[in-house]
């Protein structure tokens, strides 16, 4: 699994021109599926987001994660994190089928759930515009084939 995670004052996806998840204070996780991955892949990978500590503390240090300081995720699938991009025009082929990339994006949002965060989420397949004003800007790239 690849996530790109950005650390966000606020955060929205809208889908035909409504508002399909929204978010104050938190992570924007944009998450894409490979063929290979697995629910240990997922659990694995919400573990590591929750636990991040990149939320500043009172002496303005990357010290605290999503919990101390009351955050949520807005989780949107993203297969192009796995384009192939030897051509100028991207294949998607090392992007996970649907059919295992969907269960496993839900997945990876129930482990986040099972964690005690609030999860807002876009449409898997969908096409999404999607917002966000960042904080810092803190954006950290998360591979599970290397983390």
């Amino acid at each position: 699994m690849r996530a790109v995670v950005t650390r966000v004052k606020e955060a929205s996806v809208t889908i035909d021109g409504q508002v399909n998840g929204a978010i104050k204070q938190g992570y924007l996780v944009l998450l894409g599926v490979g063929p290979d991955d697995s629910e240990q892949e997922a659990a694995h990978l919400a573990d590591k987001i929750v636990h991040l500590r990149v939320f500043e503390d009172e002496n303005g240090k990357m010290n605290r994660n999503l919990e101390q300081v009351e955050g949520d995720i807005l989780v949107v699938s993203q297969f192009t994190l796995y384009a192939d991009l030897k051509s100028r025009r991207p294949g998607f082929s090392h992007a996970a089928p649907p059919s295992l990339a969907q269960p496993l994006y839900e997945e990876f949002m129930a482990d986040l759930r099972d964690r005690g965060v609030h999860v807002e989420h876009g449409e898997f397949g969908a096409d999404m515009q999607v917002a966000s004003v960042n904080d810092g800007p803190v954006t950290l790239l998360f591979d599970t084939d290397i983390v």
